[in-house]
């Protein structure tokens, strides 16, 4: 007879590694918690990972993705109304970040299968006013972003690709956020790389890079160069690089990051790889133990050119026999974590601003109706994945 977990199986964990701690006491140690050593070597480790020249810390994946739309708003002139083309399936940030910058989030349907952007319903929600397309690579799979590509060089739109989900994998060779203009990511609790909160934005573009790094500290001018460098102490720039360091030439943020987070941030870098494997190992066994029941269930899809980083488990309920509400509640009865797939389209907020926009977006309104995710992640065991099958068991058995 199946035993009840006493401990819940939550949607999302992490393990803080003793190189973590140790590299958090050094900077305790040092007395210096502003930005130093630490997170500039933690930006520059994430910029090569991703094959890209330019990494901006910040205190979020929101932060880095409002300053890289207010980047490119301003460097590309513009004007409030604008429009950027977003999934109708995404965390809320996505789309508020577009509306913090006073431009207008569109929406477009995702695919069914990996619950990405549709590129084919790219083209048909681009309008004379379109600036940019922002893809969302979900639960830890790319969007595709050849197709995407392709699309934004042929209506000359910029883009952003939201990897807050994804990171440490590859699409079609490529990392995952090496391809758009800029690409944001998330290091906050429970995603795969953890600094507690933290947020990064990677980019080639020298002109983003400076823009970026001076929103997110206030719009100071982006200089950085320390007072006490011996290079620069009889340098004749001294005086003025010390003025340029207190002259704000944009209107910015306080969205820093701390040297605690980029000493996180290194650790969890050594042993990114190793985890991703883990939870790719976990995932494919709730794969093989949930597929007997695929009549009723639809299973994470990865397309043969892509890797997944299961940052989170999604399932899809497509048999009218069960519903969603009915498995999820059995789930969590048994101490297993779910959550809705992002529901954002009947958000009240969303509902004022926009009206009802379920019926024009079917695939979404259908996963939203119908899907779920569960975890599949590093404080997870492989007897919990086990206790994870046996509840779908139970369950499946009454059906």
């Amino acid at each position: 007879m199946l035993k009840k977990l006493a401990r819940q199986i939550g949607t999302g964990g992490a393990i803080i590694s003793p190189l973590a701690k140790k590299l958090v006491m050094q900077v305790l140690d040092s007395g210096r918690l502003s930005y130093g050593p630490f997170l500039k070597k933690f930006e520059q480790e994430f910029a090569h990972l991703h094959a890209r020249q330019f990494a901006i810390s910040a205190n979020s994946g929101t932060s880095a993705l409002l300053v890289a739309v207010q980047a490119l708003k301003e460097l590309g002139n513009w004007q409030d109304g604008d429009e950027i083309l977003v999934p109708a399936i995404t965390f809320i940030a996505t789309s508020n970040v577009i509306l913090q910058n006073r431009l207008k989030p569109v929406f477009v349907d995702v695919d069914l299968r990996t619950y990405n952007i549709d590129p084919a319903d790219i083209e048909k929600r681009i309008t004379s006013r379109t600036r940019a397309l922002m893809p969302v690579h979900l639960f830890g799979l790319s969007a595709e972003m050849r197709e995407i590509m392709r699309i934004a060089r042929t209506h000359k739109l910029r883009v952003i690709e939201d990897s807050c989900e994804t990171t440490g994998v590859a699409y079609r060779g490529r990392p995952v956020g090496s391809m758009g203009d800029i690409a944001c990511f998330s290091t906050y609790i429970a995603h795969l790389i953890n600094t507690g909160v933290g947020g990064m934005a990677l980019t080639n573009d020298p002109k983003l890079a400076v823009k970026m790094r001076s929103l997110v500290n206030h719009g100071r001018d982006a200089i950085y160069i320390a007072p006490d460098d011996d290079r620069n102490r009889k340098g004749k720039l001294l005086k003025e690089v010390m003025d340029r360091r207190f002259s704000f030439v944009n209107v910015g943020h306080s969205f820093r990051l701390t040297e605690m987070e980029g000493a996180l941030g290194l650790a969890e870098l050594k042993t990114l790889s190793k985890n991703i494997k883990l939870r790719q190992r976990y995932a494919a066994r709730l794969h093989r133990g949930i597929e007997p029941y695929a009549e009723f269930l639809q299973l994470p899809l990865i397309p043969p050119h892509t890797e997944h980083a299961f940052m989170m488990f999604p399932i899809l309920v497509r048999d009218s026999r069960i519903s969603r509400d009915d498995l999820t509640f059995h789930l969590e009865q048994w101490n297993i974590e779910t959550r809705p797939i992002f529901p954002i389209l009947n958000q009240p907020i969303y509902q004022k601003l926009f009206g009802n926009l379920e019926p024009k977006y079917p695939i979404a309104s259908k996963l939203m109706r119908d899907g779920f995710f569960i975890g599949c992640h590093t404080e997870m065991t492989h007897d919990d994945v086990e206790y994870v099958l046996d509840v779908f068991k139970e369950f499946f058995s009454r059906v």
